[in-house]
C-alpha cells in the first residue's frame, strides 16, 4: 500500500527528504580538515619553501642573481613567447569554437578530437615531433636552415611548441559557452541586415568575452611554465633559447640553489598574477559572468 507524503509525520517527512549538506558535524569537519591538509602538503608548503629558498641569503642576493644577463635573457625570451603564442592561440580558439558550433558538418568529432589531443600527448612527444618536421635532416628544416630561417633550436621552435601546448585552453573554455547560447541571436542579427564582422563584433564576442578572457589568462599561465616541448626543441642555449623553466632547470644542476629558487619565485609570482586577475575579474563582475552563462 502506498502512503501520500502528506500522511506522514513532519519528523519523517524531514528525514525523507534530507538535504545532502544535512551530514553530522563531524563527517564536515573531517572532510574539512583533509581537503586542507591536501592543499597545504600539495601547494602551500612547495610554494611557500620556494620563497623561504629564493631569500635564503638575503633579498639582496635573490635580485643580483635576477639581474644576471642569462637570467634576464630567459626572464625576456619567456615573456615574448607568451605574447605571440596567447594571441594566436585566441585566435586559433574563437575560430575552432565558431566552427564547432555554428555550423552542421561532417567531421567535428575530429576537430575537437585533435583540439584535445596535447592532454594527452607528453609534451616531450609534442617536441620530438617539432624536430622531425622541422629539424635540419628533414627536408623542410633543411631548406629553411639554408635560407637562414631555423625553426628547431631558435625562437620559433619555441613558439610552435608552446602553441601546441596551450591550443586546447580558449577553445575549450569557448565551446560549451557556445553550445549553451546556440546561433538564434546571429541569425536574428544577419536577418536584420548586420554583416559577418559587425554580427560578430557586436553579437557574438560580447556573449563570449568572459569565456575568451578566462580561456587567455589560463593559456597564458600554462605558456609561461611550459617546459617539456620547450626543452626538447630549445637545445637550451644559454642566453639564446633557454626560457625561465629551462633556465631553473640548469641553475639547480650547477648547484646555484639561490638563483634557481628566485628564478622558479619569479615564474610562481607571475602564475600568482594571472590568479589574482582572474579571481578579481570573477568578484568584480560577477554578474555580468552570471548572465552570460560563465562557468567558473
Amino acid at each position: 500500500m502506498t502512503v501520500s507524503t502528506s500522511a506522514l509525520g513532519p519528523a519523517t517527512r524531514a528525514a525523507r527528504y534530507r538535504r545532502c549538506t544535512d551530514e553530522p558535524r563531524w563527517l564536515r569537519w573531517t572532510v574539512t580538515i583533509v581537503v586542507l591538509a591536501l592543499l597545504a602538503v600539495l601547494v602551500l608548503i612547495p610554494l611557500g619553501s620556494v620563497f623561504v629558498e629564493a631569500l635564503r641569503d638575503g633579498l639582496a642576493m635573490a635580485v643580483e642573481s635576477l639581474g644576471d644577463r642569462d637570467a634576464m635573457a630567459a626572464i625576456r625570451l619567456t615573456l615574448i613567447v607568451a605574447a605571440v603564442a596567447v594571441p594566436l592561440n585566441a585566435l586559433f580558439g574563437v575560430a575552432a569554437a565558431w566552427a564547432l558550433t555554428k555550423f552542421q558538418w561532417r567531421g567535428k568529432a575530429v576537430l575537437l578530437t585533435l583540439i584535445d589531443l596535447p592532454f594527452s600527448v607528453s609534451p616531450v612527444v609534442a617536441g620530438l615531433c617539432i624536430i622531425l618536421l622541422f629539424g635540419a635532416n628533414s627536408s623542410l628544416g633543411g631548406w629553411l636552415v639554408a635560407n637562414g630561417h631555423p625553426i628547431v633550436f631558435a625562437v620559433p621552435g619555441i613558439i610552435l611548441a608552446t602553441m601546441f601546448i596551450t591550443f586546447p585552453f580558449v577553445a575549450r573554455e569557448l565551446v560549451p559557452l557556445m553550445t549553451e547560447q546556440g546561433k538564434s541571436e546571429e541569425e536574428a542579427a544577419l536577418t536584420l541586415g548586420a554583416s559577418g564582422w559587425r554580427m560578430f563584433f557586436t553579437v557574438t564576442l560580447p556573449n563570449i568575452k568572459w569565456a575568451l578572457l578566462y580561456g587567455v589568462l589560463l593559456c597564458n599561465a600554462r605558456a609561461m611554465g611550459e617546459f617539456g616541448a620547450v626543452a626538447v626543441v630549445s637545445g637550451k642555449i644559454r642566453g639564446v633559447t633557454a626560457t625561465m623553466p629551462i633556465m631553473i632547470e640548469m641553475l639547480y644542476n650547477e648547484y646555484l640553489s639561490v638563483a634557481a629558487f628566485s628564478m622558479a619565485a619569479v615564474l610562481t609570482l607571475l602564475a600568482l598574477v594571472t590568479l589574482t586577475l582572474k579571481t578579481l575579474l570573477e568578484w568584480r563582475y560577477a554578474d555580468q559572468l552570471a548572465a552570460s552563462g560563465g562557468r567558473h
